[in-house]
Formats: structure tokens, C-alpha cells, sequence
């Protein structure tokens, strides 16, 4: 029953970012593509994973005990304070605090974790912003 709660939930979550892509103003855009096909896409990437748990959910699906659900929720903060710390911060910064944090909280050795934030911080920068050339969010460093 929790399966097809989710689905259902997952679905009107779907057409809800479906609905607010098509709203997105391209005002003197020239790409073919323009700013809505990527959130388009995975607005219907999502509806489409969430007819799984509609079609075939689990008989008896074993729910995590509160030791799991504090840390999926403490997850959830750090990505909360991401968003939040991201524009003051910058992406370099934030992101390399969050990725440290939560490949901690996943199992990272803590002397590993800074390395492996850093590592990921960079590298998505590295891709989405040097190669790509997509604006990110600049901070105190200008990066």
C-alpha cells in the first residue's frame, strides 16, 4: 500500500514540474531547445519510475528503523542548508561542504570526507562550469 502511495505521490509530482516548466518564460533565447526541455525531461523521467511502484509494489516492504530515519533526515538538512548556503557561498564552497558532510554520513572514513567534498566540488565545477560553460553560483573566492 506504501508503495502505490509513494507512486501516486511521485506522479502528481511529476505533472507539477511538468506544469511549472511549461510556464518558464525563454525570452530571446536562440537554443533550439530553449529552458524547458531539460526540466520537461525529467519531469517525465520521474512519472515514468513512479508507474514501477504503481504496477508492482511490495508485498510487505520493510520500513528503516529511527536510527535510518534520522540519518535520511539529517541528509535532508544538509540539503536544505546546500540551498540555502549555496548564493553567499558560492558553488565551489557549499558544494564541497555538502558533498564532505554527506560522504561522511554515507560511510566516508571522517579524514576522507574533506578530500572526497573537495574532489566532487571540483570536479562538477570543472565539468558544468569550464567545460559546459554553465553559469554557477559565485562566491567570496569569485569561483
Amino acid at each position: 500500500m506504501s508503495d502505490r502511495i509513494l507512486g501516486g505521490f511521485l506522479v502528481l509530482l511529476a505533472v507539477a514540474f511538468v506544469v511549472a516548466a511549461t510556464r518558464i518564460e525563454s525570452a530571446m533565447i536562440f537554443d533550439s531547445l530553449g529552458p524547458k526541455a531539460f526540466p520537461i525531461l525529467i519531469g517525465v523521467l520521474l512519472a515514468i519510475s513512479a508507474l514501477y511502484p504503481l504496477a508492482r509494489p511490495d508485498p510487505e516492504p520493510e520500513w528503516p528503523r529511527a536510527a535510518k530515519l534520522a540519518e535520511i533526515g539529517f541528509g535532508l538538512v544538509i540539503l536544505i542548508g546546500y540551498a540555502q548556503v549555496l548564493e553567499p557561498l558560492g558553488f565551489v564552497i557549499a558544494t564541497a561542504i555538502a558533498a564532505t558532510l554527506l560522504s561522511w554520513r554515507l560511510g566516508g572514513r571522517i579524514l576522507w570526507a574533506p578530500v572526497i567534498g573537495i574532489g566532487i566540488s571540483l570536479g562538477i565545477y570543472t565539468v558544468f562550469h569550464l567545460i559546459l560553460g554553465l553559469s554557477l553560483a559565485k562566491g567570496p573566492l569569485g569561483i
